[in-house]
């Protein structure tokens, strides 16, 4: 699909970087995680992973949710899952911490700046990092006091790919080791036992779909799970979307089922929030390639939706340096009620984001030609500002992911888009 005229007509309004080696107090992390930094993270948790975006509590405040920590579950049991405040300032280009509650600017992250995820009722049915007396990846070091004390949720326990606020006040949130749906209030508690997804189309023979890294298949040597289970790893929940009233949730599979015959469907799940259960209203997306993932589902409306489609690589398109660079990043917006004649919901182009007009130059350096790209390898929040307007973050997978500069870590970037015709 070649891009339209909108797509082209995208134009860069912002840009505020978050350094990649930014970091919040908290349990010593990186202990299992081979990286390009020196680890372990001494008392410190790298604020970064940012998966999925929502407002904060004031103007250019937003809430942001970090995933499973490190790139897998063997690397990241030390890594506490957290949802940031901060505060995207494209006046200076810089980010900063805010209070959680107020949205106040911080001199630095602090315990105001963000909330942390905890089942200090144990309602998990299963074991988790905090029940353990020492790490899973390595015997002889003992788990954080903190996160055994508090029972906090870790990337070891699950992948935290998006989030919403509901209206009262709550927080869900889905995951992609289960797959589970998860609730918590105000304070990051969690409020019921994980909610898992049920094979409604009934593909395959499993009663529930279960990623190789479900509860259900911890003691399995993983190639065993990896045949058992009926998702691929890492193609869980990527994008979780409420409704504008706020009644429906939207929960959307990364990749394809296994068993399905069409490797180019994802599923959409919908969930009624009032009684905690999915509906019997499955929908359908066609990615444009089979190797593509998404990178987020947001509401709209009730109706209309947008999704990132992305590739697997990374680098700007515009940079020769990089050899193999990012082919295909963008956004596309859908109609569940506007089927094809496949069933497929309908897409329409809204954003090319390897060409953003950068009329100001606000990119910097990184604008080539009037030309600014967003080529990173995970591209994961966005969010509607207003009818034109769209805040898109990229999540840096720290500090794995080499997309801007070659050689160079990525940092966070939040860019301001401006479309050339309104959402609605």
């Amino acid at each position: 699909m070649q891009p339209t005229n909108s797509a082209w007509g995208a134009e860069l309004l912002g840009r505020a970087i978050l350094a990649a080696d930014t970091f919040a107090p908290g349990p010593t992390s990186g202990q299992f995680k081979k990286t390009r930094r020196t680890v372990p993270f001494l008392h410190a948790q790298p604020v970064q992973g940012f998966s999925a975006v929502i407002p904060g509590p004031k103007k250019n405040t937003y809430l942001l949710v970090s995933d499973n920590g490190f790139g897998g579950k063997s690397n990241s049991p030390d890594y506490v899952l957290r949802i940031y405040a901060v505060e995207a300032d494209f006046v200076t280009g810089k980010v900063f911490p805010v209070n959680l509650r107020t949205g106040a600017r911080l001199k630095s992250f602090n315990r105001k700046s963000f909330l942390e995820l905890k089942d200090r009722q144990n309602l998990l049915q299963f074991p988790i990092v905090a029940d353990r007396n020492t790490y899973p990846s390595n015997k002889s070091i003992p788990i954080s006091p903190a996160i055994r004390k508090n029972r906090l949720l870790t990337g070891g326990d699950f992948d935290i790919e998006s989030f919403r606020k509901a209206d009262d006040g709550t927080y869900w949130l889905g995951d992609e080791f289960g797959p589970f749906l998860l609730h918590v209030n105000p304070n990051g508690e969690l409020l019921d036992i994980p909610i898992p997804l049920p094979n409604l189309l009934g593909v395959g023979k499993l009663n529930f779909i279960k990623s190789p890294d479900n509860p259900k298949f911890v003691d399995l040597p993983r190639k065993e799970a990896e045949n058992l289970a009926n998702l691929s790893g890492s193609r869980g929940f990527e994008g979780l979307a409420l409704n504008r009233s706020g009644d429906k949730l939207y929960a959307m599979l990364e990749g394809p089922l296994k068993e399905d015959t069409n490797s180019q469907r994802l599923l959409i799940y919908e969930f009624d929030v009032a009684s905690k259960k999915y509906t019997s209203e499955i929908f359908a997306y066609k990615l444009e390639d089979s190797s593509h993932a998404i990178g987020e589902l947001t509401a709209i409306s009730d109706q209309e939706f947008i999704v990132i489609e992305r590739d697997h690589e990374q680098g700007d398109p515009n940079n020769r340096k990089f050899r193999e660079p990012a082919k295909f990043k963008r956004i596309y917006k859908i109609n569940i009620k506007n089927k094809d004649s496949q069933g497929f919901v309908k897409k329409e182009l809204l954003v090319d984001l390897l060409r953003i007009k950068d009329i100001q130059g606000v990119g910097g350096q990184a604008t080539r030609n009037g030309i600014f790209a967003f080529p990173f390898v995970t591209i994961e929040s966005v969010l509607p500002i207003n009818a034109t307007d769209l805040l898109i973050v990229n999540d840096n997978n720290y500090a794995d992911s080499i997309g801007r500069i070659p050689n160079q870590v990525d940092n966070t970037e939040f860019i301001l888009i401006r479309l050339d015709k309104p959402l609605y």
